[in-house]
């Protein structure tokens, strides 16, 4: 074959080699981004020029990325979520997308659960404490009986809320279509987003961008919910106004919240000097058997649209 793959994704393969094993066995010409970090448009534009595929990360592939790549048949997405693709103007220059959605449901509901417990628990506030010298203990809560509403239920938001369920959380559940039998077999209770915004001991974001139904949970929302109540998002960085955020933090009406995405990444913003936050750096699927099997997947995407369209 003498298709030309660009692996944009700065990591791929670094732990693993065998997702690479796939490329280069059936013989694809592979190039790599050498960077060490996210891509931006020109040079992306740049690195990419002449490639028939592109194994993507989170760099952005709007209508002018796309037209300036005009060999591009496959973008083959590692990870799961596809919002960084114009997937209108890619349906329309003929450009086939692929994403790993099933790999990451395990490691990401983990570390959903961990954020959960260590605000419940105060382990990044008591760490940060004692680093200073300081033996003071806070007091923490438990999570059997606690409310958790869990927004969105998708593969991650359901596996989220079948884990909670497991150690006697009350679940409640909000999706624009739920699924009502798997939540009476799971007893999870489905309720509004303003019954789940005033109910919750601790709110669970799992939900996709999308355009069609817009969410942003924002002042007005932060205000409805329960004084100290808390905030864990692992799903989508636009799904939180984080100006907003900081300042229901700053006044103690959100206790205390938990964040993996957002809305611009590095970040660098106010939550950063405020100390009932804990913020990690967009590692919820960081996991060696995550990753290994999202660039896997990644990689036997590629090869088979190649393999079903020459």
């Amino acid at each position: 074959m003498d298709q030309h793959v660009f692996i944009a994704s700065s990591t791929f393969a670094r732990e693993d080699k065998r997702p690479l094993d796939i490329l280069t066995e059936q013989s694809f010409k592979v190039a790599h981004n050498l960077t060490g970090k996210r891509l931006e448009a020109a040079e992306l534009i740049r690195q990419a020029a002449g490639a028939d595929a592109v194994i993507a990360g989170l760099e952005i592939y709007d209508a002018r990325v796309l037209e300036a790549l005009p060999r591009l048949k496959c973008i083959s997405r590692c990870g799961v979520g596809v919002d960084n693709i114009d997937l209108a103007a890619a349906k329309e220059r003929g450009v086939r997308i692929y994403n790993t959605p099933d790999v990451v449901i395990q490691p990401v509901a983990e570390i959903t659960l961990a954020m959960i417990f260590d605000l419940l628990r105060r382990l990044t506030f008591h760490t940060e404490l004692m680093r200073c010298g300081k033996w003071e203990r806070l007091m923490g809560m438990e999570l059997k009986g606690s409310v958790v509403g869990v927004v969105g239920l998708g593969r991650i938001g359901r596996r989220v809320a079948e884990l909670l369920r497991r150690l006697e959380a009350d679940v409640w559940g909000y999706d624009i279509a739920p699924d009502h039998v798997w939540a009476k077999v799971m007893g999870v209770k489905i309720v509004t987003y303003d019954e789940l915004l005033k109910g919750a001991d601790i709110l669970t974001l799992h939900l996709a961008l999308d355009g069609a139904n817009p969410f942003c949970l924002g002042a007005e929302a932060f205000g409805k919910m329960k004084a100290g109540a808390l905030l864990v998002n692992v799903a989508r960085g636009m799904l939180v106004d984080e100006i907003a955020l900081a300042s229901a933090l700053s006044s103690g009406h959100i206790a205390a919240a938990a964040l993996d995405v957002y809305a611009r990444e590095p970040y660098q913003g106010p939550l950063c000097g405020l100390p009932n936050v804990v913020l990690t750096p967009h590692v919820g699927t960081l996991t060696q058997g995550a990753r290994a099997a999202m660039e896997m997947a990644a990689a036997h995407n590629v090869r088979q649209f190649f393999l079903n369209n020459v």
